[in-house]
């Protein structure tokens, strides 16, 4: 039986967001926690949303909302900073980051996009470190447009 594709834009969601959703693996960066994150919307998974969202902005009310009828068409990653950082030779603080993307859906049959510049931090509990979503700001608005 072929496995489905992730809705992230993985090949497998066996293979990429699946682990991270079921609680089998932890996304090692901040972009794949971002991706497995978008997957987690697709698939309406609140628990795993709010298990990834960071306690000091962690809204107190469901993250997705049981009446909304969304489809979500797509996901590009415009950037991870750190990569960028890295390549340029550029060290930053290793657990921060930041990842831009644009998440494509439709509600009521009208398309939206979601351009976002999402702000990420890594915490470390023992010997495990894990990544959380802090916050997130919207290129559009901040050029006033």
């Amino acid at each position: 039986m072929p496995s489905l594709p992730c809705p992230c834009g993985g090949h497998s969601f066996q293979t990429c967001c699946g682990p991270f959703l079921a609680g089998a693996a932890i996304a090692p960066s901040a972009e794949l926690l971002m991706r497995s994150r978008y997957s987690a919307y697709t698939l309406r998974d609140d628990a795993y949303l709010r298990a990834t969202w960071h306690p000091d902005t962690l809204p107190a009310g469901p993250i997705v909302d049981p009446d909304e009828t969304v489809r979500w068409l797509g996901l590009e990653v415009r950037s991870a900073l750190r990569i960028r950082q890295c390549k340029a030779n550029l060290p930053e603080k290793p657990d921060r980051d930041t990842v831009e993307f644009v998440a494509r859906y439709k509600v009521a049959g009208r398309a939206h996009r979601l351009h976002e510049v999402s702000q990420f931090v890594r915490e470390h509990d023992g010997e495990v470190a894990r990544w959380f979503y802090l916050d997130g700001s919207f290129p559009a608005e901040v050029a006033g447009k």
